[in-house]
């Protein structure tokens, strides 16, 4: 396969990013000067604040965006690849670290929104951010985070991305498998943050039982629920219709649904047929035409998740462009 010089950076990032992390000293805290590495990244490495952030070039007083990955935890070099694309969209990006860094805690259990708090802190501090433009961006878990963080503190942000998202707060994620019951997902001053308790587990849907059954339970569990209508906020939703994680349109269309009622924000959702959890974010550079057939993790085929973000990321780069420039 032949690769651009393009195509050659974005298959080389991680590796990139690895070597920067070894031989950049860490980023001034948010009111001084950045110290940033060969690629234009300043790295903050603080006890309250694990972030990536990629400063626009040119971009005195813009807008900026805080990026969110899912339960791949850490500093994700895909969700980077969002990064690189909104800071080459001209956004001030930072890239923030939830769980799984060093320090941080190792399972999706009891995480402090507090993170998310002085993430938000962090960048309306830095003097090239226009902290009257600020854009909000995750996926997966990080899609759920974002509503959340959203619903409190609903007037901080003018856009919010949320690519296959929840509609609730969910029990969290025990790596260990230790067989002891997963706690929260999320804490709020040390206290468990109100969830929806997973349903009950079936081999031939595999994860995707544990939300569509939970799901079921919801009249029991109404806390669990993310009141976006709280939210003074342009909202869009990206999901797959093949998603085989969770089932991110159902969910979505309970935002947009739940909104509508409540005299909430007006609410785009973009839903792909054939795409799966991976139907959001940059186009892959990567992509190879020869395995679009394939099937993908978590729903739909290489191809149609591939078709799914070439045709919304350029929709959501609108997007954000609308709301926020």
């Amino acid at each position: 396969m032949t690769f651009s010089a393009k195509s050659a950076a974005r298959f080389l990032l991680p590796c990139l990013l690895a070597l920067a992390a070894c031989s950049t000293a860490p980023a001034e805290r948010a009111s001084g000067e950045l110290t940033l590495n060969a690629m234009g990244v300043a790295e903050l490495r603080e006890p309250d604040l694990i972030a990536n952030y990629y400063p626009a070039e040119g971009r005195a007083h813009g807008p900026a965006i805080l990026l969110l990955g899912g339960s791949e935890g850490g500093l994700s070099p895909l969700v980077a690849e969002d990064a690189f694309a909104l800071r080459d969209a001209g956004y001030h990006v930072l890239q923030l670290s939830y769980y799984q860094s060093p320090g941080q805690a190792e399972n999706l259990e009891m995480v402090a929104l507090e993170i998310f708090d002085r993430g938000l802190e962090w960048l309306r501090a830095r003097p090239e951010v226009d902290a009257k433009k600020l854009g909000l961006m995750g996926t997966s878990k990080g899609a759920e985070a974002a509503l959340i963080t959203a619903t409190r503190h609903p007037d901080a942000f003018d856009a919010i991305v949320a690519v296959v998202p929840s509609s609730v707060s969910w029990q969290g994620i025990n790596w260990d498998f230790d067989g002891r019951p997963p706690e929260a997902s999320w804490s709020l001053d040390g206290d468990a943050y109100p969830y929806l308790p997973y349903g009950a587990w079936e081999a031939e849907q595999g994860l995707y039982s544990l939300y569509e059954n939970g799901l079921e339970g919801l009249d029991a569990h109404p806390e669990a629920q993310i009141r976006i209508e709280q939210v003074d906020a342009q909202i869009l939703l990206i999901c797959g219709e093949a998603d085989t994680l969770w089932p991110s349109c159902p969910m979505s269309e309970a935002l947009a649904e739940r909104s509508a009622r409540l005299n909430g924000p007006d609410i785009e959702v973009l839903a792909y047929p054939d795409a799966g959890h991976g139907s959001g974010g940059v186009p892959s550079d990567a992509f190879d035409p020869s395995q679009a057939d394939e099937a993908s993790g978590y729903g739909g085929t290489k191809g149609s998740n591939q078709a799914a973000r070439a045709d919304g990321w350029p929709k959501t780069l609108t997007f954000l462009e609308t709301a926020l420039k």
